[in-house]
């Protein structure tokens, strides 16, 4: 017989693989038991490099255990080791997550359990990072005092080597690699975003604003502080852009291929999220924010005015904002209209209302700008005509630019030219629609006052389809024309068409109302129905549309999930709980009783029961009032939630008995008479349960006649 000491030789826990992220280790005994106090509670706060471990011997050995080191790598060979080790808490950051395989058993199981896109708060969950709860982690760390110096120095080792994993963590914390478009703070970056994409678009427009004409010196300057404020806010849109970019490389989103069946599955793999947005609308949303209007007014065309480049570089400004804009309305128009793929930003009719105003508004404000700026360029193109028949035509053409003072005797001369002077006349140059340009941008010192004039021409030739324009034989002013008379029928067709169909659906109730009514009354008409029964018809549709607000209930519970028809049928039929038959009964029978009551209208005057007739129904008020007459002509008010016909779930269950094998046997009936009447004295809604109902419930529920 081996001696009790035998079985030391036979290692406590064979460990094949120490890293496992496991957090209980599968335990290996053959004759030694292990003592441990709740070991799933315990383990996550310890923190050391060592612990002093003991265990059991069997009966009749007073061995104690060696000092167990526990900050080396556990092996399967026979040594004075722990029996088990203790998990070191959670530091790593999400990148311990990244490379999970998307083959993993249970992938997405915490957003399966909370619905599409949820939001998962197990610190352990390896499938869904980004929704980590760091505070469920944040559990004070217990040391335990080393036995030996080569116990503190690992301790203190460890600690060393971890303040690059804390760092880590703290940095993922608050910076997630990946995130869910479901976070709420990724809805909130949205709408943020979709308002500085606003203030972007109506932005850019204003950069023609700074550009204005002195009449004096026959010349066109700049408004240096208005366009260096104008470019503030434009680096200020455009950072936020470039935020949103960064973001896009670390966004999660549904694969097209998982949606065939269910809500889809996120995709986490950082280098696959990478290559969509690249593939998709990176380089559109790059091209957009290059600072190119930024660069071109603070630092070349300062140094290029004057010269014979100045011009050249204004219509590169003005022609890259022209091409910056236009991509980025393609870009912004699903975020300002609330579409996202996550759904609608802006779900309220309230909502959808203001931007349409707010499209609208954007057309005229593009539209005044670019009058505005093309006038501009009429004014520069006749008195550079100005310039063709003067002597100096080099030196003339530097003063089109303001700030060539030095050049005294060619200004004094450019002053008194004849032609230039007719620039400002309304008979001296053919402007066409842009006549109001000139004297707009001559006798405006502030660049809101042109602004304000601008949007309202454009408001005004968009209404109007620009009826009340004239252009000059000018292709470019020509083809300005058809564009504005164009949007004008676009946006007519598109906003206009959409802010009717708004203002249609207030009242589209009112609307299916009336039509259910012209309905009713030719059917009554084809059956000649006398005007009694007319006139009782229409109460009844009235009461019933008053009842129901025209929404059909049935068809609402048959899309919605079986849990949550229950609930709803128990909060709408509270009133069921005060028959006495029903209070007491089973949660399982009463819940399929509610599924089969029937709503019931009935008007002043009619008939619920009569005496002698047959109960068919039982009758729960919901709104109105009945009076019963008994046969002693005594008279009983029912109000709301108030029962009538109660007596038929009596009868039903005497009229059954049961045989010795314990079935139940149906007896022959005639039905049950009723001893009272039962008239309404008001308009009533109820709803009933009838015979069929009952016997339906008790074939299901054999023993709801006990309950």
């Amino acid at each position: 017989m081996a001696s009790p000491m035998e079985n030391d030789d036979v290692p406590m826990l064979p460990v094949s693989n120490t890293s496992s992220s496991s957090r209980t280790m599968p335990f290996t005994s053959r004759s030694r038991s292990i003592s441990l106090a709740n070991t799933s509670s315990t383990i996550d706060v310890f923190n050391s490099s060592s612990v002093d471990l003991g265990y059991t011997d069997p009966v009749g050995t007073q061995r104690r255990p060696p000092l167990v080191q526990m900050s080396d790598p556990l092996s399967s060979t026979r040594s004075p080791g722990a029996p088990f080790s203790l998990p070191a808490p959670y530091t790593g950051g999400f990148s311990d997550f990244v490379g999970a395989s998307s083959s993993q058993p249970g992938k997405h199981e915490h957003h399966l359990k909370s619905g599409k896109l949820g939001m998962c708060n197990d610190p352990y969950c390896t499938t869904c990072p980004p929704d980590y709860n760091h505070k469920a982690a944040q559990i004070p760390t217990l040391r335990v005092s080393a036995t030996s110096d080569s116990t503190s120095h690992n301790v203190l080792d460890d600690d060393a080597k971890g303040w690059d994993r804390r760092f880590v963590t703290y940095s993922d914390k608050y910076l997630p690699r990946i995130i869910n478009p479901d976070y709420k703070y990724v809805r909130r970056w949205t709408t943020f975003f979709v308002g500085s994409c606003l203030l972007s678009i109506f932005v850019d427009p204003l950069f023609f604003y700074p550009i204005e004409v002195y009449k004096d010196d026959r010349c066109i300057k700049i408004d240096w502080p208005t366009a260096k404020a104008f470019v503030a806010v434009r680096t200020i849109t455009d950072v936020l852009f470039c935020v949103n970019i960064l973001l896009q490389f670390r966004l999660a989103y549904v694969a097209p291929e998982s949606t065939v069946i269910g809500s889809g599955e996120l995709v986490y793999d950082p280098i696959k999220i990478a290559s969509r947005y690249c593939r998709g609308k990176f380089f559109l949303d790059l091209f957009i924010v290059l600072p190119i209007p930024q660069i071109l007014i603070l630092l070349i065309i300062p140094h290029q005015l004057g010269t014979s480049g100045a011009n050249s570089t204004k219509n590169l400004l003005r022609t890259v904002i022209l091409a910056q804009y236009i991509p980025k309305l393609h870009r912004f128009f699903p975020l300002l209209a609330g579409q996202t793929p996550k759904g609608f930003i802006f779900e309220s009719a309230v909502a959808k209302f203001i931007i349409n105003l707010l499209t609208f508004m954007l057309a005229g404000h593009v539209v005044g700008s670019c009058w505005y700026l093309f006038g501009l360029q009429r004014v520069n193109q006749c008195l550079r005509n100005a310039c063709s028949s003067n002597r100096t035509e080099s030196e003339c053409r530097q003063l089109i630019d303001c700030g060539r003072e030095n050049i005294t005797e060619v200004l004094e001369a450019w002053k008194t030219n004849a032609n230039a002077s007719a620039c400002f006349q309304e008979d001296g140059f053919n402007y066409g629609i842009y006549l109001k340009t000139v004297n707009l941008t001559c006798n405006s010192t502030v660049w809101y006052t042109r602004y304000s004039y601008s949007l309202f021409w454009g408001f005004q030739q968009i209404s109007t389809l620009a009826g009340n324009q004239v252009p000059s034989y000018f292709f470019g002013e020509v083809l300005f024309t058809m564009c504005i008379i164009g949007l004008g029928l676009f946006l007519f067709a598109l906003l206009i068409g959409n802010m009717q169909n708004f203002l249609q659906s207030l009242g589209r109730r009112d609307t299916e109302m009336t039509l259910r009514r012209r309905e009713v009354e030719q059917w009554m008409s084809h059956r000649r129905f006398p005007e009694g029964i007319k006139q009782r018809v229409k109460e009844v549709e009235r009461f019933n549309w008053s009842a129901t607000k025209g929404v059909n209930e049935e068809s609402l519970f048959e899309n919605m999930p079986d849990d949550l028809q229950i609930d709803i049928r128990r909060h709408l039929f509270t009133f069921i709980k005060k028959v006495r038959m029903f209070s007491k009964m089973d949660e399982s029978i009463l819940d399929d009783i509610l599924e089969r009551l029937k709503q019931s209208i009935y008007l002043k005057g009619s008939l619920v029961l009569r005496r002698g007739g047959l109960v068919k129904k039982i009758v729960f008020v919901v709104r109105g009032k009945m009076e019963s007459t008994g046969e002693d002509n005594s008279v009983t008010p029912l109000f709301e939630g108030d029962v009538c016909g109660e007596e038929l779930l009596t009868w039903f269950q005497e009229r059954s008995s049961v045989n010795p094998d314990g079935t139940r046997i149906r007896m022959p009936s005639n039905g049950l008479r009723s001893n009272r009447d039962v008239k309404c004295v008001t308009d009533v809604a109820a709803f009933s349960l009838s015979v069929a109902d009952l016997e339906d419930v008790v074939t299901l529920f054999p023993d709801s006649r006990d309950s």
